[in-house]
């Protein structure tokens, strides 16, 4: 009983001090910028409030992303929306999930275009599962534009404050000499598009890989080719 006690209570938020939150140290400045911003001090009080609410909150490390890929290692980009909302599933990287947790169906989605589009087989279950760190570690920065959820409601934490950072996280790489490869993938990634300057990367479309829309025209994700990108293929394919 105990054991699962503190199994819940490590894979979600303890703490709404961004100063428990560590990031690579490219990342720090623009970050203590918005934490000193209105919009971040705001967001700060909410999650606070929720926390003394008694609300779980996913994930534990909000600013994981941030923490695995410095700004001066990212190649490419994939977007997100929020964090998975199920206890145990978020790990701080978009599409993500902890080693040992079954895959989300957009994850196996994308699991199942990489073998088609590359022919290398979903990773082994539970280790790696669908854990995707080891991208994260080669400079793919696996952000969701929100990165807190309540469990049970996504997109609860949406428009609080997150998309603040996160719209300066994609300026800072689209500003970056070193070219990138961003991955669209749905609407709400694709409303980021302006963000992006495409006279200088790489920017690849397609529907979102949700069962819902991935073989859906005019862009199905299922048979985008995305990854058979020279950029793409050499940071997953490492």
């Amino acid at each position: 009983m105990q054991q699962s006690l503190l199994k819940a209570v490590s894979d979600q938020l303890q703490s709404a001090h961004p100063t428990d939150w560590p990031v690579a140290a490219g990342w720090q400045p623009l970050v203590d910028a918005f934490f000193q911003s209105n919009e971040g001090r705001e967001l700060l009080q909410f999650l606070e409030q929720r926390l003394q609410a008694g609300a779980s909150i996913f994930p534990p490390q909000p600013l994981r992303a941030l923490l695995l890929t410095p700004p001066e290692a990212v190649r490419v980009v994939i977007l997100g929306q929020d964090p998975y909302h199920g206890r145990g599933q978020a790990e701080g990287l978009a599409f993500s999930v902890a080693p040992g947790v079954p895959c989300p169906p957009s994850l196996r989605n994308i699991f199942k275009e990489i073998q088609r589009d590359l022919g290398v087989a979903p990773p082994p279950f539970p280790q790696p599962g669908g854990s995707l760190v080891d991208w994260a570690g080669r400079g793919v920065l696996l952000l969701n534009t929100c990165l807190t959820v309540e469990q049970g409601l996504p997109a609860s934490h949406a428009k609080r404050g997150w998309e603040v950072l996160t719209d300066s996280v994609i300026r800072h790489v689209s500003l970056q000499s070193q070219q990138v490869v961003f991955l669209l993938w749905g609407a709400h990634a694709q409303s980021k598009l302006a963000l992006m300057d495409r006279t200088r990367h790489h920017v690849l479309m397609a529907n979102h890989p949700s069962p819902l829309s991935a073989l859906r025209p005019p862009l199905p994700f299922i048979g985008c080719g995305h990854f058979s990108h020279f950029c793409v293929r050499s940071v997953i394919c490492n």
